[in-house]
């Protein structure tokens, strides 16, 4: 049986909105460990999202984002008697975070043609608005969850 993570190194804040999830937001952007590069990504999101919807809405829409991408069932899976099994499982809060922060990169990622900053704003604002490649995938995800409720029983 596996142990419990005692000490989790929390993500500090951003400098700029002062928020953790920003914060977590940059870091998950990161890639091979150009946080600068990073940051201005993001804050220049924020900026064509800012011009969007305006200064007061932005946090709002992006903690939307999140939510609307975050997943709350997905599947695992699980060898039993020789068969793999699909088993729906319910999602921890910290990865449904963790996992709508992913999707919404993951989907700014896969476009092509603009600079990123415009990619990743264009992706928060659809899916604060509920649609976009983010909100497909977590019903993609809900779906699959939904399709083999028949092995929940297999759960552990």
């Amino acid at each position: 049986m596996r142990r419990k993570v005692k000490n989790r190194n929390i993500a500090t804040a951003d400098s700029v909105y002062d928020s953790v999830k920003i914060g977590k937001f940059i870091n998950y952007m990161m890639l091979s460990g150009k946080k600068n590069t990073a940051r201005d990504i993001v804050y220049g999101a924020f900026d064509l999202i800012k011009k969007d919807v305006g200064e007061d809405n932005l946090l709002e829409t992006f903690e939307t984002a999140l939510k609307n991408t975050g997943p709350t069932m997905e599947v695992r899976s699980r060898r039993v008697g020789g068969a793999n099994y699909q088993i729906p499982r319910e999602v921890r809060p910290e990865r449904r975070l963790a996992l709508s922060m992913k999707w919404i990169i993951d989907a700014a990622r896969s476009k092509k043609g603009k600079p990123m900053a415009s990619r990743l704003a264009e992706e928060i604002v659809l899916a604060s608005k509920n649609e976009g490649e983010a909100v497909k995938k977590r019903e993609n995800t809900h779906k699959m969850a939904e399709a083999n409720k028949a092995f929940a029983h297999f759960a552990w």
